[in-house]
């Protein structure tokens, strides 16, 4: 306003809303060149360093810098420490699997889920045999925990004999505690499938 159409700083103030003394501010923030250079330094030979520990490194070379400016600092020069990936899931054997040969050498488990009319939600545990195409048990429940599966695989195994391998997803039922300690109890392989494979 001052420059394209020659008002007074007090009248282009009062038009715009804004404080002469805002237009006015000059800063005086100190020049932070020395500590970025070496917060950059410290950072590129130090890459999973997060703000907090190049701190204690700065201040170790007896550069005084306050945490919250450092952090500040570095969120500006995107200094940002890559986080990690996801928790990992238990993966099983990747083996190649060999194709059953007899009945009750493979079976593949698997759930799928439904709704009833009033809105409840209930699962259907199905247990197959790879060999025969076989449909050995359909457990239909509101809840099915890993305890649960566990007991009725023994009851399959009681009325159908030994079993070598089991196949099945990365679902939290076949990864639990509870599976895993079954598995070893039973001698029982168990193939975990790639995550996305069908």
């Amino acid at each position: 306003l001052k420059e394209g159409f020659g008002m007074s700083e007090r009248r282009a103030c009062k038009a715009i809303g804004c404080c002469r003394m805002t237009v006015r501010y000059e800063t005086s923030r100190p020049d932070d060149r020395e500590i970025r250079e070496r917060m950059k330094a410290i950072a590129q030979e130090r890459r999973r360093f997060g703000y907090r520990r190049l701190l204690v490194m700065l201040r170790r070379e007896g550069l005084v810098v306050n945490h919250k400016k450092l952090f500040r600092l570095y969120r500006e020069e995107k200094l940002a420490v890559r986080r990690r990936g996801g928790r990992k899931r238990a993966i099983g054997t990747r083996a190649p699997m060999l194709v059953p040969l007899r009945p009750d050498e493979r079976w593949s488990l698997d759930f799928v889920s439904d709704q009833l009319t009033d809105g409840r939600r209930f699962r259907i545990l199905a247990v197959v045999d790879d060999c025969t195409r076989e449909c050995l048990a359909l457990i239909v429940d509101t809840s099915l925990s890993g305890m649960r599966v566990a007991r009725e695989l023994d009851r399959l195994i009681t009325e159908r004999g030994r079993l070598r391998m089991i196949v099945s997803d990365n679902g939290s039922e076949f990864t639990s505690n509870a599976i895993l300690a079954w598995a070893d109890q039973n001698r029982v392989e168990w193939h975990y499938i790639a995550p996305g494979k069908p």
